[in-house]
């Protein structure tokens, strides 16, 4: 639980009085501090749905102790470091986050339904000074929280919660023309006796999106878990959960470089018995309501909902998770898999944090991996998953 100090007084944030306290302070544009560390961190605060929330500033999330809310592993561990200030620009005094992506929110050129529009981007080449849709998506899911984990949190993740805390990450984002939460689509848990209203509201969002304009038509960002994909009446179809009668329409070819691209991904979907299958895409609508796939990248998450990419790191995460420990789990970003990053930081090791990496033998990502370590001011623990049993976790 953190503690704020305002003017003076301290504040524990489950204070029934705190709301009016910081919004008192939001319009006299006070920052508090964050008493869980010396010096004592500050804090902005933005407005969301009526309420008034403290973030911390931007690049001070190594300020704050480990067992605070606030504290994030320094970016420079994972793929966070290298879009910070470029691809993210954090603006403290109104509270807005700029994202600079490099995919496309316009859909340039003619096409008539019922033909699946969009070409299934691989995303192999990057640019460093803006945000991937891959990017993208982990940048929401750790603003959500979803990348962090404690005991305390087993078995309080479903898609009610998931949806909830994303867009209360999208909130306070925004693109060069536009609000996020203006363009992002995540469909609500599916409840039969609200069956209609929940379309009716899907159709509203929607309809903004409908093709109008033939030469650019707008596109919407889509975030949802994958439940099936395979052969439509023309061409193909991904379907996500939460939104059975409201499938993503692309073309064969589009199709295949998708499979192909994500072979990866979809092999652990399958493999890893409780995961999800996070899927982020651009999606047009045509003037008929339709939506055809533009461009889609995969997260696989695990069934506590935290990204993994490959059989080792979801071994080291349940490990982690079923041993009890308190932990934020690194993203890759922009970074090519072929860079080291720090799989998690152990967050309850003393006397400071602890980052968990894997070694993969590979003789340049090993120099690499040693210099990452040698930089870093927190603590290293390697993991050979070839040589090494998964035992001996930092106490």
């Amino acid at each position: 639980m953190a503690t704020y100090r305002i003017e003076g007084e301290d504040w524990p944030s489950d204070h029934p009085q705190l709301q009016d306290v910081l919004r008192k302070a939001y319009e006299r544009k006070l920052r508090p501090a964050c008493l869980c560390l010396p010096p004592f961190p500050a804090m902005y605060l933005v407005q969301y749905q009526g309420r008034i929330l403290a973030k911390r500033m931007p690049n001070t999330g190594g300020h704050h102790a480990s067992a605070c809310e606030s504290y994030e592993p320094p970016a420079e561990l994972s793929g966070l470091g290298q879009v910070l200030g470029s691809a993210i620009q954090e603006n403290v005094d109104d509270g807005q986050v700029l994202l600079k992506f490099d995919f496309s929110l316009k859909k340039l050129g003619a096409k008539t339904a019922p033909e699946p529009s969009g070409v299934v981007a691989d995303s192999v080449k990057t640019e460093s000074s803006k945000l991937t849709l891959l990017a993208t998506l982990h940048y929401l899911w750790d603003q959500a929280g979803f990348t962090r984990w404690s005991p305390a949190m087993e078995n309080k993740r479903h898609w009610g919660v998931v949806r909830k805390y994303l867009l209360e990450a999208a909130a306070d984002k925004a693109t060069k023309s536009e609000p996020l939460s203006d363009l992002l689509f995540i469909p609500e848990s599916f409840q039969a006796e609200r069956k209609e209203a929940i379309a009716q509201a899907r159709r509203v969002f929607m309809s903004r999106f409908a093709a109008q304009n033939k030469s650019a038509r707008k596109l919407m960002l889509m975030i949802g878990e994958i439940k099936d994909m395979g052969a439509a009446r023309y061409g193909y179809k991904i379907t996500l959960k939460h939104l059975p009668d409201c499938a993503l329409f692309l073309d064969e070819k589009s199709f295949n470089r998708f499979t192909k691209r994500y072979a990866l991904e979809l092999g652990l979907w399958t493999a890893v018995e409780n995961s999800h299958l996070m899927a982020i895409a651009t999606v047009s609508v045509d003037a008929a309501g339709v939506c055809h796939l533009e461009e889609i990248a995969l997260m696989p998450v695990t069934e506590r909902w935290i990204p993994f990419e490959n059989a080792d790191e979801r071994a080291l995460l349940d490990k982690l998770s079923t041993s009890g420990r308190r932990f934020t789990k690194g993203l890759r970003y922009n970074l090519g898999t072929h860079k080291p990053l720090a799989v998690a930081v152990l967050q309850d090791t003393t006397p400071k944090p602890t980052a968990l990496y894997i070694s993969h033998g590979v003789a340049d990502y090993q120099a690499e991996l040693q210099e990452l370590i040698r930089d870093s001011e927190l603590a290293s623990w390697i993991w050979d998953p070839n040589t090494q049993a998964l035992d001996a976790l930092p106490a």
